[in-house]
């Protein structure tokens, strides 16, 4: 298994989509790339912590490649918005690949590449080393009691 952690806006609804994608094992919400090591939901909206709201995938890689993920990461958000997805703004909403290895980054630089031509240069997506992820719990918790 390995593990693939992105930002693209608010975690909720591409928690769901990649939830859906054949090869990936287990979804989890959380914040990263910040400056501490755990962050909460009301810390991160102050913009202080540099954190963003993540998916982290668990993944098999026989079934479906970092590629094809990053690949399907392209398609399902605006990676050519600074700081924003939709409605929601703030540096928690940026688009952002977190690498946990040298492949990973590689992978990540040549598919950014790609986009970058299709979308005319304007990609906005950062590539980073995995930083101070924590998974959002209180959170999730919370949002789970509310809604369902």
């Amino acid at each position: 298994m390995e593990i693939a952690i992105l930002a693209l806006g608010c975690f909720w609804g591409p928690e769901i989509k990649f939830n859906k994608l054949n090869g990936v094992t287990k979804t989890e919400v959380g914040y990263c790339g910040g400056n501490i090591t755990n962050a909460s939901y009301e810390a991160i909206c102050t913009g202080k912590t540099n954190h963003a709201e993540v998916v982290k995938l668990e993944f098999d890689n026989l079934k479906i490649s970092y590629e094809d993920i990053l690949n399907y990461f392209f398609e399902i958000h605006d990676p050519t918005t600074i700081d924003r997805q939709g409605p929601d703004a703030g540096s928690q909403y940026r688009s952002e690949i977190f690498y946990s290895n040298n492949s990973q980054k590689i992978i990540a630089e040549n598919v950014l590449k790609k986009y970058n031509k299709k979308f005319n240069g304007r990609i906005v997506t950062k590539i980073s080393e995995v930083k101070n992820y924590c998974k959002a719990e209180e959170y999730h918790q919370k949002y789970l009691e509310k809604n369902f």
